[in-house]
């Protein structure tokens, strides 16, 4: 046995990365059959001993999280960060942000970015119905804790926001302002928040006597080009709708930009509600109402419920109740 064999040597024998050999050696589960193997092997080829002391110090505390958010470049998520790094500060550790850009390979990679930088936990708005090294982070137990969005049969805390209440208080004042026949601009039915307001979108129209033709539902993605292309699709029905609503606030710039290119007025011709709120949302002409729940307080929550299960504290997953905030882009009453 050489004792001068080091974790790289191994890495360089399997050809696998350094951060894979480590967690095949912690027996993490974040590692496929065939690297496991290749490491077991290069391990025995060169033998290869763990320094008691350097796994004594990786086994320490890192005080830092990581933070994986579905775009970055979205006002709701940059409020969820900014709640989270404070909170995280708060308790004197420090987070690492990352953009998965609503991809579930970038998702993964950056996971295992956060494995190799051996983070305490890990805050996710998961992306699609569970990558690969998102299940691997749950069959580990490595501290997560999802936030905004969830996957199903994923045993994992979460913090998320109230979203039937919200849709339902969207179409009912939009009812109550005399509008039947409401076009929804909802997200990917692959995102729990696409599915969740789809749903409840559907509901709230048939409990309050509305219009439910399908021909009123067009489906984005969360980004702005697909909440245009989406009022695109509404306005250009045989019989479109005189009011919209968008699952998020970048479907909405998008839908707004497409209602002004036809030439109508937001708030005259036709009603637009938005989920969430931009601070910039209440100096439009005219402003515009949103259905608003805490995103700053969402990533306060979230870094909070993480640090109890880093821990080993209880728990419980937080539902964020919504609010109605009206403002003149949903006021008037239809057109006859």
């Amino acid at each position: 046995m050489d004792n001068t064999v080091t974790i790289k040597d191994v890495a360089t024998r399997a050809g696998v990365s350094v951060g894979t050999v480590s967690r095949v050696l912690s027996g993490s589960p974040a590692t496929s059959a065939a690297a496991r193997e290749r490491v077991r092997s290069a391990v025995t080829e060169l033998g290869y001993r763990p320094d008691a002391r350097a796994r004594a110090l990786r086994s320490a505390r890192s005080n830092a999280v990581g933070l994986l958010l579905s775009d970055v470049r979205n006002p709701f998520f940059a409020e969820v960060a900014h709640g989270a790094e404070q909170a995280a500060l708060a308790a004197s550790y420090v987070t690492l942000l990352a953009n998965a850009n609503e991809d579930t390979t970038q998702q993964d990679t950056y996971l295992e970015a956060f494995l190799t930088q051996r983070v305490d936990g890990i805050i996710v708005a998961p992306q699609g119905e569970g990558s690969g090294n998102l299940r691997a982070l749950e069959q580990a137990r490595t501290p997560l804790v999802f936030v905004d969005r969830t996957v199903e049969d994923f045993d994992v805390p979460s913090v998320t926001a109230d979203n039937a209440q919200g849709v339902d208080l969207a179409v009912a004042h939009l009812a109550a302002h005399g509008h039947t026949r409401i076009g929804y601009i909802g997200g990917p039915p692959s995102v729990s928040t696409g599915r969740a307001r789809h749903d409840a979108f559907l509901a709230a129209v048939a409990s309050h006597g509305l219009d439910e033709d399908p021909a009123l539902i067009a489906v984005g993605d969360f980004r702005s080009a697909s909440g245009s292309t989406a009022a695109a699709t509404l306005l250009a029905g045989r019989r479109p709708p005189t009011a919209m609503l968008a699952a998020d606030s970048l479907m909405a710039v998008g839908a707004l930009g497409e209602v002004r290119r036809r030439g109508l007025r937001i708030g005259t011709d036709l009603a637009l509600v938005s989920f969430d709120d931009i601070e910039w949302f209440k100096e439009l002409d005219p402003p515009l109402t949103v259905v608003a729940h805490d995103a700053r307080a969402l990533g306060e929550s979230a870094m909070r419920l993480l640090l109890d299960v880093i821990e080993g504290r209880p728990a419980e997953s937080v539902v964020q109740p919504m609010r109605l905030v009206v403002r003149e882009s949903s006021t008037g009453r239809p057109a006859d």
